[in-house]
């Protein structure tokens, strides 16, 4: 039982912290090291939630989350479901393990459609710039497609693609295009597809969550600012900054499903963060949220192995 309160505590803490955290401001001044601290949150908090359940219908076996559902499904296997069990199971248990088995199962199954999902549309997407994109030796490496709104994307995976439009080319100036390219690159590079994948399948799953809500938006949005900061190693802030309010202002077209563009989430906010950036966090700081964010990784997973 003090497994189950255990990781039924921390499931709501991770609830509570993720709550505070879609509100925070400190976040914009680390996006990296915020992104790590929401990943750990999800994490933890999956874990947390169906380890609870499974905490406390495994409690006869006395033996953890993680081998006493293994005992148990062996032996329901290999003997019948409900047989041969140490203590018998009253109704509460056997509910608390099929809402676990269940939620795992739900936030497993959401996970791989949406990778499938987003992979097909990739896939689509591909197939449609070979037919209405070219390249052009002016902007070498980027596919330009002939439309006469203004966009900029990335479609990321094995065979990346940085995509602008005709009408991108005509609003931008050179260095406004460098800066949007630089921003495109750091998707590429930095695989942010990947972390926004999670978020968007625990929307999925629980999509009357406003706390879900919130958080798949605060990633999306930190993944824009750590774009932001990688694109001002090769370009001006002010040049990327202003090319965002190019697109802002022109109605860009927005990405297509399973990309990422430069024109994101909360354009104003991203702006004022470049041209009036903040100092950065402490080093002390830093370290606290990267300490928080491992202790956070292993403290589900722990609670799952050890005997109780």
């Amino acid at each position: 039982m003090i497994a189950a309160v255990a990781l039924a505590v921390l499931a709501l803490a991770c609830v509570l912290a993720a709550w505070r955290l879609s509100s925070a401001r400190w976040t914009w001044r680390a996006p990296r090291i915020a992104i790590l601290l929401w990943q750990s949150l999800g994490l933890t908090w999956g874990l947390a939630s169906t380890g609870a359940l499974f905490a406390y219908a495994l409690e006869p076996y006395g033996q953890g989350v993680f081998y006493g559902l293994h005992s148990y499904l062996g032996s329901a296997i290999s003997l019948g479901l409900g047989r041969d069990l140490r203590t018998p199971y009253d109704l509460s248990r056997s509910a608390a393990l099929v809402a676990g088995l269940t939620l795992l199962a739900l936030l497993i199954a959401v996970l791989v459609a949406a990778i499938w999902q987003t992979l097909r549309a990739r896939r689509r997407h591909r197939m449609l710039l070979s037919l209405t994109a070219h390249d052009d030796p002016h902007v070498p490496g980027v596919r330009i497609l002939d439309h006469p709104g203004a966009t900029a994307y990335c479609v990321p995976g094995l065979r990346s693609q940085v995509v602008v439009s005709a009408g991108a080319l005509r609003l931008l100036s050179h260095d406004e295009l460098v800066a949007v390219l630089a921003h495109e690159t750091a998707h590429v590079r930095e695989r942010h597809d990947l972390v926004l994948l999670p978020f968007a399948a625990l929307r999925r799953a629980i999509p009357w969550a406003r706390v879900v809500r919130d958080a798949q938006a605060a990633v999306a949005l930190l993944v824009e600012m750590a774009a932001d900061d990688r694109a001002r190693r090769h370009c001006s802030a002010r040049r990327l900054a202003t090319a965002l309010l190019r697109f802002g202002t022109a109605g860009a077209v927005p990405a297509p499903q399973g990309a990422l563009g430069a024109n994101g989430h909360q354009v104003m906010a991203r702006v004022d963060r470049l041209i009036k950036p903040s100092a950065e966090l402490s080093r002390r700081f830093r370290f606290g949220v990267l300490t928080l964010s491992a202790v956070l990784a292993v403290s589900a997973p722990s609670l799952w192995v050890i005997p109780h």
